[in-house]
């Protein structure tokens, strides 16, 4: 190689790095050199020394670096409910547990205290960026882009009234004039965030068609997550809620259609034909016992598959080393067939796939050049990680969040060897007590 080293801010050198596309590929002892925030080459190591003239150098021989994890589902504020009401069904979780709280002690300082301890957890769990769907979007945006962590942030539409807004009128203003606000912010993304076919009617989900088409948004729904709901909506309407939404132009490529657990052949056709993606949350629909998302025929038929955790009330986690090994697992089982989501595609589902369905494909979810440097290192060298023989396998049916080393979001680190950058945790720990006091004396229905 001949010329002047080139110019280079951080290079990471790992023994094992896993672009994630194209599938399968693990390129052993290389290295990502990152400039300006973005990936700028994936090389070996050796070739990367000799290439770059290196600000930063962090070398992690015995660990694997990979895209971020992306949580394709979650309600962030909800880590101040986690374990407030287990053990329960949907409906009754909801209506005599959860709501009543949240109409008790939803506000922004509860939004930002819940925000903060989840990008804790997220980033020590190996997550940079998530899919949020919940209320104050205003409190979510400031919240994000103080901590700097990548989100795409809801404009929540329900029915009925919440302390954020009032009338569905009021849902559609004040969202939209968050998404004004922050729709320059490189770290920040939006989506039309409907809570679910039960709760809104047919005039908010027009509304919101038109707004999607006319932002280039995502919608971002509960759909189909219970044989309830289906049973309630062929009541109501007389249709199916996937058939609803069919009827109201809402089954294409923008929606991002959360847990579907009741699938039929049929429905699954018509996904894959629209361009729907799918965000699988295995671990709340066992919990909370909904059912089975048919993730195996979802995949065959050429579905677009990410993976969320839900929100810590109903998880009671973000732990998504441990959602995406329950997803692969559980896919087995329920299609019979152990090939059934192998590693590859569990890991595809947890990065690329979730980038997707949030319209960020471009952006982040694979360690390509051009791509945005969001980047964790996973040590490969304890014990119950030994010995290695592949190491995306090892990853998903053995790996833990505790294995998670360092993270980058843009090229910035927010994990240092296991600690986190810029975050309090001492404080995080005293607010969620004070959270936890105050929850405890809400009366419930």
């Amino acid at each position: 190689m001949t010329g002047a080293p080139q110019a280079c801010d951080l290079l990471i050198e790992a023994g094992w790095v896993i672009p994630v596309r194209p599938a399968g590929a693990v390129l052993e002892n290389h290295a990502v050199a990152v400039s300006a925030g973005r990936i700028v080459a994936v090389l070996p190591v050796a070739e990367a020394r000799a290439r770059f003239a290196l600000a930063e150098t962090v070398s992690r021989p015995d660990a694997a670096l990979l895209p971020g994890l992306v949580n394709a589902h979650c309600h962030n504020p909800m880590t101040l409910l986690r374990g407030v009401a287990d053990d329960l069904a949907l409906m009754p979780w909801l209506n005599e547990h959860i709501w009543p709280i949240e109409r008790a002690v939803m506000a922004p300082d509860f939004i930002a205290d819940g925000v903060e301890l989840a990008v804790a957890e997220m980033l020590r769990g190996g997550t940079t960026c998530c899919n949020e769907n919940y209320f104050f979007p205003d409190a979510l945006a400031r919240t994000y882009r103080r901590l700097g962590f990548r989100a795409a942030v809801s404009i929540p539409v329900i029915d009925f009234p919440s302390a954020w807004a009032a009338s569905q009128d009021e849902y559609f203003d004040k969202g939209l004039a968050v998404h004004d606000a922050y729709r320059s912010d490189p770290l920040l993304s939006f989506s039309m965030t409907p809570h679910a076919p039960y709760t809104v009617n047919d005039a908010g989900f027009e509304r919101i068609r038109r707004y999607a088409e006319q932002l280039d948004l995502p919608v971002h729904c509960h759909v189909h997550e219970t044989a309830q709901e289906i049973a309630d909506s062929m009541q109501q309407y007389g249709q199916r809620p996937l058939a609803r939404l069919e009827r109201l132009g809402l089954v294409n490529e923008r929606l991002t259609a959360v847990h579907m657990t009741q699938l039929d052949p049929a429905e699954i056709a018509l996904c894959a034909e629209r361009g729907v993606s799918v965000v699988h949350c295995p671990q709340s629909n066992l919990k909370l016992a909904s059912g089975f998302c048919p993730t195996g025929d979802l995949l065959a038929a050429g579905v677009n598959v990410a993976i969320g955790t839900d929100g810590c009330a109903s998880n009671n986690d973000l732990d998504m080393f441990d959602e995406l090994r329950t997803a692969a697992l559980l896919a087995k089982a329920v299609s019979r067939d152990a090939t059934v989501f192998n590693a590859d595609q569990a890991l595809y589902a947890a990065t690329l796939g979730g980038a997707r369905a949030m319209g960020l494909e471009s952006e982040i979810g694979s360690l390509e050049v051009g791509k945005q440097a969001d980047l964790i290192t996973v040590e490969l060298s304890a014990l119950e990680a030994l010995p290695l023989y592949d190491a995306v396998s090892q990853l998903v049916y053995a790996g833990a969040r505790h294995w998670v080393r360092d993270v980058w979001i843009a090229g910035s680190a927010k994990l240092r060897d296991r600690r986190l950058v810029d975050i309090d945790t001492d404080r995080l720990a005293a607010n969620a007590r004070h959270w936890q006091q105050t929850i405890r004396q809400v009366p419930r229905a």
